[in-house]
């Protein structure tokens, strides 16, 4: 699990370990998780470390979201790692968590204009980030959420590669991690742009 110490991959790692799963959180310093398998990688670059961690894995998921404000390729260099570390470990399957508005989704909507007014530099990101994913042999999902929420989760949630996304659209982090952790046991958009919302 890469981003595995941020606010939606605590809620992967959790959804994964309640339902029973063996998660391996990827963190840059050890001892943030009781409970769960550590592995710490402390330079993008560093596709050696990767592979290791990666050996012996069903799927990777990855929920890096990079710096809020300013300039970041955090999501960039860590696929760019990501990529060839697993084709090294021999594991094909790759959820990544990129979001609505990237690329052929960055449309004249009301939310595509809003979301990259506010947090371009990011939205920036993810679309160097998703070619690097798309142009491999891998078994690709990038899953292209609205805004995310710190709310409880519901259970109830809409997913399509068409769903229309409105200003006001969101999803908790919670019930995009259920999603998630589903995806994983189930694929159900191998090589496809999933969008989910409440």
């Amino acid at each position: 699990m890469l981003g595995a110490t941020g606010a939606t991959g605590r809620q992967v790692v959790a959804a994964g370990s309640e339902r029973g799963h063996d998660v391996v959180a990827v963190v840059r310093r050890a001892g943030y998780f009781d409970g769960v398998t550590e592995a710490v990688w402390t330079d993008l670059a560093d596709q050696d470390t990767l592979a290791s961690v990666f050996a012996g894995a069903d799927v990777v998921i990855s929920a890096l979201g990079g710096a809020d404000k300013g300039p970041t390729s955090v999501c960039t260099d860590a696929i760019s790692s990501t990529v060839p570390a697993m084709v090294t470990a021999g594991v094909s399957r790759l959820i990544v968590v990129s979001a609505h508005g990237v690329l052929e989704s960055h449309d004249r909507s009301l939310y595509a204009h809003a979301v990259w007014a506010g947090v371009g530099e990011k939205m920036k990101d993810k679309e160097l980030m998703e070619p690097l994913i798309t142009r491999s042999d891998l078994e690709w999902t990038i899953v292209r959420p609205p805004a995310l929420k710190n709310t409880p989760a519901i259970g109830k949630y809409q997913v399509d590669e068409h769903l229309p996304i409105r200003l006001w659209d969101s999803i908790g982090r919670a019930d995009l991690a259920d999603f998630l952790v589903q995806e994983a046991e189930s694929p159900r958009f191998v090589r496809g742009y999933p969008r989910v919302r409440r």
